[in-house]
């Protein structure tokens, strides 16, 4: 699975950090940046980007297909 980050719609809110502190932490400029994306199970992956209120998180397959949103 493959995971970015939308910085143009990620507000800072800081829920993906809270749910996957491993994948995500905030940047000085409070967005949302990936570390690693494996660290997690993928259930929780997508927790993290559904948890996104801007929908700033998107997860594809290995095939380049949207998984969410």
């Amino acid at each position: 699975m493959k995971i970015r980050v939308d910085r143009d719609l990620c507000r800072g809110l800081g829920n993906c950090v809270a749910i996957a502190p491993t994948v995500f932490k905030l940047d000085r400029e409070n967005k949302a940046v990936i570390l690693d994306a494996f660290s997690v199970e993928e259930d929780t992956l997508l927790e993290a980007a559904q948890s996104c209120p801007e929908d700033a998180i998107i997860l594809e397959d290995d095939g380049g297909n949207q998984l969410y949103p």
